[in-house]
């Protein structure tokens, strides 16, 4: 099996543990329990559960040369990769405030993320390898400076060495240079080069609808009505990838493709599906977008139908939430398939009569050339 290439932003998570209402007010002390550390960002969080699934894998991403640096290398161990270590820069750090059955909240130090550049990914990565993930450019500062001109040579730069490529996103600071920059043409530049884009319905609303976004004045976007997400969806197809597939919180994952997606196999071209989430006790919900990220691209690595991809996709993202860090949850695929397998309930999922059940997903249909 040729190796998936996960290069990006990489960090130290820091979460403590917290337990029942937890209401922040300044002057107060909130007693927590032990704090767990574990690798984040999505060179650690897509590296390491695609490698406990079963994929072989190549991380690219950059620490500092302090403490934290250090932890996040130990914590990688073997499947460290190829990490830039700079002497004067800090590794970047999350404080993650993430509380049972509910959303979490996050503290972030870019740190050296911020000095990320396509010159770092080394020509020698992307031999014999299946598919390239780059991951959380909005956290990463030379990937949005001059109108994302660094993204696009990155991105350019692997479509001619990798046959498939993947993007996600994170969801930009709104007051925060990252939270300024301009999305959309971004995104219109850079993906031409991107065979599958991989965002959540939020990240994508603030980068393609701004004025929606900030209407709803931080309501969850996962309730958007499913005819909302899917004009998303068309939104970002327009700008060039092959199949977009949009993270909806608990209510699932929306995989829309074009014609041009055929080409990630047969029978993907024009498919709209929308897969619910499985049923699960939610310990902490750190790097679900990442482990949902995770079982579509080990699903494209093994030629999986577009249903059986989806499935994969909310299947790993059901078991990353069983934990309270990003990929202890993680379990390899053939776990996950015996929980398929014996019958795992799905949570329900409210969709208009157009949507049709189609296994365990619901499908739609696509009428060719209108995407």
């Amino acid at each position: 099996m040729a190796p998936v290439l996960v290069a990006g932003h990489l960090c130290l998570d820091i979460i403590p543990a917290l337990t029942g209402e937890v209401e922040f007010i300044p002057g107060r002390l909130i007693e927590a329990g032990p704090a767990t550390l574990s690798t984040g960002g999505a060179v650690s969080n897509v590296g390491r559960a695609l490698h406990t699934l079963g994929l072989p894998v190549r991380l690219v991403g950059m620490v500092g040369d302090d403490p934290f640096g250090n932890i996040v290398k130990d914590l990688l161990g073997d499947i460290g990769g190829d990490l830039t270590t700079l002497p004067h820069a800090p590794t970047s750090y999350t404080v993650v405030v993430s509380m049972e059955n509910s959303d979490r909240m996050f503290l972030h130090a870019p740190g050296c993320n911020d000095l990320f550049g396509a010159e770092h990914i080394p020509e020698a990565e992307f031999e014999g390898v299946s598919i390239m993930h780059f991951g959380y450019p909005p956290l990463m500062a030379r990937m949005y400076a001059d109108g994302g001109a660094e993204l696009e040579t990155l991105l350019k730069k692997a479509k001619e060495c990798v046959p498939l490529v993947a993007l996600d996103l994170s969801l930009p600071d709104p007051a925060a240079p990252s939270g300024q920059a301009d999305w959309k043409a971004i995104l219109k530049r850079c993906l031409p080069y991107v065979d599958v884009f991989l965002p959540s319905v939020d990240e994508l609303m603030f980068c393609l609808d701004r004025p929606t976004f900030e209407a709803l004045h931080g309501a969850s976007l996962g309730h958007l009505p499913p005819a909302m997400v899917e004009a998303l969806a068309d939104k970002a197809l327009a700008l060039g990838p092959k199949a977009v597939g949009i993270k909806v919180g608990e209510r699932g994952f929306l995989l829309k493709t074009s014609a041009k997606a055929e080409c990630l196999g047969e029978g993907w071209g024009n498919v709209c599906l929308w897969h619910p989430c499985f049923q699960v006790h939610v310990a902490g919900t750190t790097g679900s977008g990442d482990a949902t990220v995770s079982g579509f691209l080990f699903g494209l690595a093994h030629g999986m139908s577009p249903l059986e991809a989806c499935r994969a996709a909310v299947a790993v993202g059901a078991c990353g939430v069983e934990a309270p860090d990003a990929v202890s949850g993680i379990r390899p695929w053939d776990e996950t398939v015996a929980r398929l397998e014996a019958g795992w309930l799905s949570l329900g999922v409210t969709l208009p009569p157009e949507w049709k059940p189609n296994g365990t997903g619901f499908s739609k249909l696509v009428h060719p050339g209108l995407v």
